[in-house]
């Protein structure tokens, strides 16, 4: 049976669902679920759904709506919206890994223990979930790396990586939109823009997608 969602008031006007504490496939399905869910049939005075890795935040009109009748019909239809319904669709990514664009990828190999081409073909061959966009605009934060390339962030933060460098901490991976320091691990960087600002849908991607990598 699963565990039921935790309901946690936020401010005055807001609401989080939380499903559970962890970088979790099945947690997250349960969010993407429901934020589909109530995209289809929203509640009297929603005005806006945040999914994150484990959790949903809820925006409303205080006005319109109370706490308690948007809880109500949240967790409604948790039940009835199967995680299923959190499937998205399938994104191909091309990579280039030529040393100007993956200043990193050595070190991770080495700390990996294993070649370069090795720690290439490891990030290649997995299976990359969309989780939540956060931190900065179109920053898609994905789950999926593989054990062997996890490592810590970098002690200190590094500037002049470019638009497009793909980024690695931990289990998570990321493609940057803007050019901004980081102390994660550039391994590779991609022409594909996931920010588009003037487009009718500025992300590329939605939060239950899947990624996969493609070398360049």
């Amino acid at each position: 049976m699963r565990p039921a969602p935790v309901v946690r008031p936020v401010g005055d006007s807001a609401l989080l669902i939380e499903f559970g504490d962890r970088i979790d496939e099945r947690i997250n399905a349960r969010v993407v679920a429901l934020d589909r869910a109530l995209a289809a049939r929203p509640p009297l005075g929603l005005i806006e759904t945040v999914p994150a890795y484990c959790a949903l935040l809820l925006e409303y009109d205080p006005l319109l709506t109370t706490q308690a009748e948007l809880a109500a019909a949240a967790l409604e239809l948790t039940e009835s919206a199967p995680a299923e319904a959190a499937r998205g669709r399938e994104h191909v990514v091309p990579v280039s890994f030529a040393p100007r664009d993956a200043p990193d990828l050595d070190q991770v190999a080495a700390q990996a223990g294993l070649q370069w081409e090795e720690a290439i073909t490891a990030f290649l061959t997995a299976r990359y979930r969309v989780y939540m966009y956060g931190f900065a605009p179109g920053y898609a934060y994905m789950g999926g790396v593989p054990p062997a390339l996890q490592l810590p962030r970098k002690p200190m933060a590094q500037r002049g990586h470019p638009v497009g460098s793909v980024i690695i901490a931990g289990p998570q991976c990321l493609i940057t939109t803007l050019p901004m320091p980081t102390g994660w691990w550039v391994i590779g960087r991609t022409p594909l823009r996931v920010l588009d600002p003037l487009a009718e849908r500025p992300f590329r991607f939605d939060p239950g997608d899947t990624i996969r990598f493609a070398r360049a």
